[in-house]
């Protein structure tokens, strides 16, 4: 068998090993399932009344930003996940294991992706039940999908660094706090021009801004000027950080 095989098939099984972990923990699947429906239903129901969009329906412009708190808030399942496997050992039985080792690390970020996806066609379906009415067409909705699946991969590897740097599940699962904020201090539930200045100046600077900006132009039209490319340059630079941090805590771990 070639290399290839080789760690395609090492990352197949170990994904459906976390797939599995997944299917018996019914609280991951509530919390990656039911949360971000329920975010969605609050928001719009909730606060979208008294929120001032500029003339845009709240549920069109809410539900991008629900899309992204989606990615973000997977953060901690993976965190505490990977920082599970190293307490209770089952890492160093798989470094002892004729097997690629960064599979173990790839695995979390696949089964974390795909888990994820669901979750947001569960959220896109409820929120066209509700009056969502994107103007999206095939390309965009390819992109869109793009969009999410890179800022999901970036989160991934990014969580997994925090939890092996963690050192255990407890502070793992504290560890994405401060990733979990981006959202609600950028553009994805509110016009950042209705912050005060200084906060603008915050949220003009951080990923989820431009994140947030690209998916709602996608799905319901606007230009996207340069936000579109910002919105990538974040996404591969977190991931690339968090994958070596990742790699270096991984190889520590023991």
């Amino acid at each position: 068998m070639s290399i290839i095989t080789n760690a395609t098939s090492d990352i197949s099984t170990m994904s459906w090993r976390m797939a599995k972990h997944s299917f018996r923990n019914p609280t991951t699947l509530i919390s990656a399932f039911l949360l971000p429906v329920i975010t969605l239903l609050l928001f719009t129901y909730g606060f979208g009344g008294a929120l001032d969009t500029h003339g845009v329906k709240y549920i069109d412009f809410a539900t991008p930003g629900v899309l992204l708190l989606i990615a973000v808030t997977s953060a901690s399942t993976v965190a505490v996940a990977v920082s599970t496997d190293v307490k209770e050992g089952i890492v160093d039985r798989f470094r002892a294991m004729p097997i690629l080792r960064s599979s173990v690390l790839v695995s979390h970020v696949v089964a974390n992706t795909l888990r994820t996806l669901v979750a947001a066609v569960l959220v896109v379906l409820v929120a066209l039940a509700i009056g969502f009415r994107p103007t999206a067409g095939v390309v965009e909705w390819a992109a869109t999908i793009g969009m999410v699946v890179l800022l999901l991969l970036a989160v991934s590897w990014l969580a997994i660094a925090l939890g092996l740097a963690a050192g255990n599940p407890e502070g793992a699962a504290n560890s994405t706090i401060g990733l979990l904020l981006l959202p609600y201090v950028s553009n994805a539930f509110v016009p950042t021009d209705t912050m005060p200045g200084w906060l603008q100046t915050f949220t003009t600077h951080q990923p989820m801004t431009p994140i947030g900006h690209t998916l709602r132009s996608l799905l319901i039209g606007g230009p996207i000027g340069n936000d579109g490319i910002v919105s990538v340059a974040w996404c591969v630079g977190i991931m690339a950080v968090g994958a070596l941090w990742a790699r270096r805590g991984f190889a520590r771990s023991h």
